[in-house]
Formats: structure tokens, sequence, C-alpha cells
């Protein structure tokens, strides 16, 4: 698998993620799966695994605590950010539009569109905040999420790494759990 380019790499992920889903057969070919659409899928899986290891609730933070459903936003696209990072080494560029909406549309299906704009428009402020300062912690933060995001795609496409990429979610968990720690309007 050392020949695999990070796009293939991503592609596989989405692969095998989509068979492990149950959904349906996955394809055996790399080239059917698009990097973009595989680092959203994956960005939204991550997301839906951290919100669980760290023992969130959407649902009652819908009716209790709408702008928690932002800091969700906030991080898968800080997720997506750094699974796409990469792929500028091949050329391939994130979709910086699209992407935010396709996050929002998945974690939060059901939601009115009024809601989902709301939730876009305060979680791309929470991105740009986080991505854009240089306090120590924020820059740490960043920094640590993106080694578990590149450890998580590495498990879960090479098969010579130590660990499994499900040793991994308890991480992004935790990070999950400070980024809504440090928006908590409680």
């Amino acid at each position: 698998m050392d020949d695999l380019t990070y796009s293939q790499r991503l592609s596989l992920l989405y692969g095998i993620s989509i068979a492990e889903s149950g959904g349906n057969e996955p394809s055996t070919e790399l080239a059917d799966y698009d990097a973009l659409e595989a680092a959203s899928y994956l960005a939204c899986a991550l997301t839906f695994n951290a919100i669980r290891h760290a023992a969130r609730s959407p649902a009652d933070e819908l009716l209790e605590n709408f702008d928690m459903l932002s800091v969700y936003q906030a991080f898968a696209m800080l997720v997506y950010a750094y699974l796409t990072l990469p792929l500028a080494r091949e050329g391939i560029a994130p979709d910086v539009e699209g992407s935010p909406v396709v996050i929002a549309r998945t974690l939060f299906a059901g939601l009115e569109n009024e809601e989902w704009a709301e939730i876009i428009e305060a979680g791309t402020h929470k991105f740009q905040l986080i991505a854009g300062t240089e306090q120590e912690h924020w820059t740490t933060y960043r920094e640590d999420l993106d080694k578990a995001v590149v450890a998580y795609v590495i498990a879960g496409t090479d098969d010579s790494t130590p660990f499994d990429k499900e040793e991994v979610i308890p991480m992004l968990g935790a990070l999950l759990s400070m980024l809504c720690e440090a928006f908590d309007s409680d």
C-alpha cells in the first residue's frame, strides 16, 4: 500500500467506510471514488464517531443549545481541511464553497434550510477563528487534530501500522470535547 497516492488512500478509506457501514456494495476500483467526495464523507463520519465517543447529544442540543451544532460543523470542517490539505501535492484543491453545505446537510439531516444556513454561517465563523489565530492553545489544537486525522488515514489504509483506525476515534472525541468546552455558552 506504500505506492498509493494520498488521493487513492482517501478513496480506499472511503470505500472501506462504505463497506463497514453496511451501505451499498462498494466498488473495488479506487478511480470510482472522488477524493473530495471521500474527504467530505470521512469528515462527517469522523465527526459522527467523535460525537458518539464524546457522549454528546446533538438532538438535545438542537433544543437546548443550538449553537453547539455549529461547533460540530466547525470540527467537521477542520477535519475536512486536514483531510484535503495533502491533496494540494496532487493538484487537487478542496471545495471550500460546497463542502460546508455537504457537511451540514449530512450532519444535520432533517433540519430546515434556515437552520442549516445558521449552522454553516456560525460554524464557518468558528472555523475561521480557529484556523486564523496564532494563540498557542489553538495552534496546539490544530496540530493535534491534524495528527489525529493523518493517523486515522494511515491506520485505515496501511496494514503495517501498530494501531487500528478505531483507536484514533477516542482522540478525536477528546478533541471534539475540547472544542465544545471552548465554545460552551453555559
